[in-house]
């Protein structure tokens, strides 16, 4: 079981950048694809960004696409998330997630293991 924990959230002004990061424990992190989920208070949890096991593929939603930036250090074991031109409808708790398979996925069922979530708040 891959245990995950994320950092690097916080509160910003419209417009800024933050970068999260997660970092894995566990077997294999490098066999795995691995993704970034958002949820924002009354909605569903949502797909944000997701990479393949090397860090050659990755997916992004049409909502940060071109402004979020996904990577993967698999020497360091960790995860990141650069997020630039922050908007309010960014605001939300990010999860971490490990994948089941190498690929990128943009399912949640096709991943198995996630992090608690780092609260970001983007104010206006």
């Amino acid at each position: 079981q891959v245990q995950l924990v994320e950092s690097g959230g916080g509160l910003v002004q419209a417009g800024d950048s933050l970068r999260l990061s997660c970092a894995a424990s566990g077997p294999a992190f490098s066999s795995y694809g691995m993704g970034w989920f958002r949820q924002a208070p009354g909605k569903e949890r949502d797909f944000v960004a997701s990479i393949s096991s090397t860090g050659v593929f990755t997916r992004y939603s049409s909502s940060v696409n071109g402004r979020f930036t996904i990577s993967r250090d698999n020497a360091k074991r960790t995860l990141y998330l650069q997020m630039n031109s922050l908007k309010p409808e960014d605001t939300a708790v990010y999860y971490c997630a490990a994948g089941k398979n190498p690929a990128a996925s943009t399912q949640s069922p096709d991943f198995g293991s996630w992090g608690q979530g780092t609260q970001v708040t983007v104010s206006s």
